[in-house]
């Protein structure tokens, strides 16, 4: 009887997007698309997409500095159908530049970063009526793994990358850690046969640590002057 093993999954060129434009309301716009196709597991926050589930592509869009429309998630859907992909994603909005995008290897793992640095400030803040200044700013992360990993260890690569996410703004010599509407996406491999699912993403767990150096290098690139 003949064999046929699973062909060996890729450690590098996980993360490959492709630049998009639009006109829209007489403004230029651009975005970044990562058809990553079958066999992802994705946990995001964003307005599209987000929660835990399997995933096949990512859409990191932006908009318009004064963005009016109160549905994000129906326009990031229309956006993705004008954009030929099909199944469920993940939709992600910024009023940055998504061409200044910041994007970094290691080991294996990738990551993709923009950063609109409008508003930003400390999460805790000291008042509850804190006022937002009009300035747009949002930093979008997006990572790929080459591996699985249980749920548990999902959640704990969001808080990683959200940790790199601060010492690399902290780095880059702003004063914050994010703006008010930052999000975030982690993608890693849905679990084969007899294949090892990673229970930790930690900062100090091999695949976290990777992890972490790969979106510090990205937001940390994303968000020079």
């Amino acid at each position: 009887m003949t064999v046929v093993l699973p062909p060996p999954r890729p450690a590098t060129g996980l993360l490959t997007v492709q630049q998009l434009a639009r006109l829209e309301d007489g403004e230029r716009l651009h975005s970044l698309l990562w058809r990553a196709g079958d066999g992802w597991r994705m946990i995001s926050s964003a307005v599209l997409g987000g929660g835990v589930g399997e995933r096949s592509w990512v859409l990191n869009t932006q908009v318009s500095h004064g963005y009016q429309r109160t549905d994000p998630d129906r326009h990031l859907a229309e956006l993705a159908r004008h954009a030929d992909v099909r199944g469920e994603g993940v939709g992600l909005m910024t009023a940055a530049d998504v061409q200044r995008y910041g994007h970094a290897v290691d080991g294996g793992v990738e990551a993709i970063a923009t950063a609109g640095l409008g508003v930003r400030g400390w999460a805790a803040s000291p008042q509850e009526d804190t006022a937002l200044a009009v300035a747009p700013g949002t930093i979008n992360i997006v990572v790929a793994l080459p591996v699985a990993l249980t749920d548990a260890a999902l959640v704990n690569a969001v808080a990683t990358a959200t940790e790199a996410k601060v010492q690399a703004l902290l780095d880059a010599g702003y004063d914050c850690s994010g703006t008010p509407t930052d999000a975030v996406c982690v993608a890693a491999r849905v679990p084969r046969a007899d294949e090892e699912v990673h229970a930790f993403a930690g900062p100090r767990s091999l695949w976290g640590a990777r992890l972490a150096r790969a979106v510090h290098g990205a937001v940390r690139a994303a968000a020079r002057p």
